[in-house]
Order: C-alpha cells, then sequence, then structure tokens
C-alpha cells in the first residue's frame, strides 16, 4: 500500500494534498516516511540536535534516533532555569530509555553567573540566548565529523516567519565556520499533529502534552534580577501546582499555569511571629492561539489546597495572590 505522505514532505510550505495528522494510523505512515527522507538525507552521517525537553526537540530527537539511532547526537543544556525535575526527565526518556547520544551539559553556574544582578527581562533573555549559543558551540567543536544540525521547526514557525510575525530559530547565531545542513523532520507539522507523532514514537504523556514553556525558562518567572532562592521558591511553587492541577483533572485541560515570584516582599505572620518573605503569584489561562486569552476560574476549594501547600512547603513565602487579568490588557507571561 503507497504510504499517503510520499512526495509530499518536500521544501517549506505544506502541500494542499498532506492529510492532518489526526490518527495513529497517518501517525505511523508519516514516520514511515520521514525515516526514510532522513537515511536519504544523511546516508551514514551524524546529526547534531539540541535537545530542551520541549516537545518539538524531543519529537524531532525520537524521530531521529528511529531513523539513524547513536548517530544522532543530543546535546541537553540545564542552564539552572528548568522546571522542576526536567533534566532528569530529559535523561530518562532519552538516554535510558531510548538509548540516545546525549550530551548532558551543566551550565547552571555559568548561566547563573552571566545573569546576577540583570533585572530588564530583554537583556535576561539576550544573555540566555547569547550562552546557550556559546554552549552549543563549545560542544559541536569538539565532535568530528559532524555535517549535520536537526531542529525542531514546526510549520508555525515557518507561517510566522515568512509573515514577519517573528522570527524563529532553534539554534541560530552559530559563527560561520560552523557550517551544517539542516534536518527538520517535523517542520511541515502542526503542535497538535507534533503530538500524535510524539505518542506514535512512545514519548511520555507529560513530555507529548507539556505545557509552552518560554525559551529562557524560569528566568522570566523570577522577575527582576534573578535571585537563587527566588529561583527556587518559582520552582519549588511550580512544582506544587502543577501536581494539584494534574490530581485535580484540570492538566490537560487548562492550555498554560505556572507560578511567578516577583522582586518585592510583604509581611506575614508564622508560628505568632512576624515574617518579611515573597509572595508567590499564580497564572492560569486559557487561549487558542496566544493572542488573547482568558483566566481559568480555578474551584475556590482547589486554590485553598495550592495556598496552603505553597506557603507551607516552600522556603520564604508568605503569601500567594491569583492573577485575575486577561489578555489584553496583561501579557501571559509577566516579562
Amino acid at each position: 500500500m503507497k504510504n499517503v505522505f510520499e512526495g509530499l514532505l518536500f521544501g517549506s510550505k505544506r502541500s494542499d494534498k498532506m492529510p492532518r495528522i489526526e490518527t495513529e494510523e497517518l501517525a505511523k505512515q508519516y514516520v514511515d516516511e520521514q525515516i526514510k527522507l532522513i537515511r536519504e538525507q544523511v546516508g551514514d552521517g551524524k546529526v547534531l540536535l539540541a535537545l530542551s525537553g520541549g516537545v518539538d526537540s524531543s519529537v524531532c530527537a525520537a524521530l531521529l534516533i528511529k531513523a539513524i539511532g547513536k548517530r544522532l547526537v543530543c546535546v541537553h543544556v540545564n542552564h539552572g532555569l528548568l522546571r522542576k525535575g526536567e533534566p532528569e526527565q530529559v535523561i530518562e526518556v532519552f538516554r535510558n530509555q531510548m538509548n540516545a547520544n546525549l550530551i548532558y551539559v551543566d551550565g547552571v553556574e555559568r548561566f547563573l553567573t552571566k545573569l546576577e544582578g540583570v533585572a530588564e527581562p530583554e537583556t535576561k533573555r539576550k544573555i540566555i540566548g547569547a550562552e546557550f549559543i556559546r554552549v552549543f558551540e563549545e560542544e559541536a567543536r569538539k565532535l568530528k565529523d559532524v555535517r549535520f544540525l536537526g531542529q525542531g521547526t514546526i510549520y508555525p514557525d515557518i507561517l510566522e516567519s515568512e509573515k514577519g510575525v517573528k522570527a524563529h530559530h532553534n539554534v541560530g547565531g552559530l559563527p560561520e565556520d560552523l557550517k551544517f545542513e539542516l534536518v527538520e523532520p517535523v517542520k511541515l507539522l502542526f503542535k497538535d499533529e507534533v503530538r500524535v507523532v510524539g505518542k506514535v514514537l512512545g514519548l511520555p504523556d507529560n513530555m507529548v502534552y507539556r505545557q509552552p514553556f518560554p525559551g529562557p525558562g524560569l528566568g522570566v518567572r523570577c522577575l527582576g534580577a534573578i535571585t537563587r532562592d527566588r529561583l527556587e521558591a518559582v520552582r519549588e511553587s511550580d512544582a506544587i501546582l502543577r501536581e494539584e492541577f494534574a490530581k485535580a483533572g484540570l492538566a490537560g485541560k487548562v492550555w498554560q499555569y505556572f507560578t511567578i515570584v516577583p522582586d518585592f516582599k510583604s509581611t506575614g505572620i508564622s508560628d505568632g511571629k512576624r515574617t518579611y518573605a515573597y509572595p508567590v503569584i499564580i497564572r492560569a489561562v486559557n487561549t487558542r492561539d496566544a493572542m488573547s486569552a482568558t483566566v481559568e476560574e480555578i474551584p475556590y476549594a482547589l486554590l485553598k489546597v495550592i495556598v496552603s501547600r505553597i506557603t507551607s512547603e516552600v522556603k520564604g513565602v508568605n503569601r500567594v495572590v491569583y492573577d485575575l487579568t486577561p489578555k489584553p490588557s496583561g501579557t501571559i507571561e509577566w516579562e
């Protein structure tokens, strides 16, 4: 039987004849056709991939592993701004379960030192992005005979770039002498299709259905200049929020939910004594396109549980507030 994707997966424009991938059967056919195309393009060469643990790069990695195995070299950079348990999950899924050729780079001290005292959000973003490129370049130079660069570009990235909405590049800004040929096996897929393909490739649900996460990570949820105590408060409070949303059955129903820790303190009380500690801000929104968003009406009983856990379990926190601002007038992220 002819593969329905045969002859349709070339170039950067999605063919009108390409079916929408909504079933396991179509996802399997897509995977089979991509494996064939990857092997044709790469031959016996090696592919280098920056693996963040996000949906797109994870599905891209899983596809490449299926096609060329250990000739894919994944680089996972831990910049200290990931959510609780994420670096461990990347190592568990890709190195231990998928037997991937994975290089883990512990860049926590390096990134946090660079970010010390930097309060302006765009400057933080630029420092994180530039430092990531430097780390990736260092790892690329250690490897020999790598001609290909894998990227988890998806179709909305291409459409937005064409329209000038925003520039997209996974590892843009590499030096001129590091010339790679791009391998982009999910570039003609929409986000929902990427998830269906990820399921067929055997990735765990909490990776496939991972909610959107900013490139600079928790760096833009620790408002102002990043301090280690507040960064840890963001990480721990976010983990509690995700855990309680999952218990309440909201994990797949709310588009995005997270916590923020601002750079100011408020007066509180604990064990009859005055405290002066940070507040945690909860954000939970629903949207179709991220251009506008409504606030999730979290049941009050659930909010009470979340508040109780955060104020008793997270060090240096004495207050929790819920951001009720839709977009517009507020953006989804605070920075």
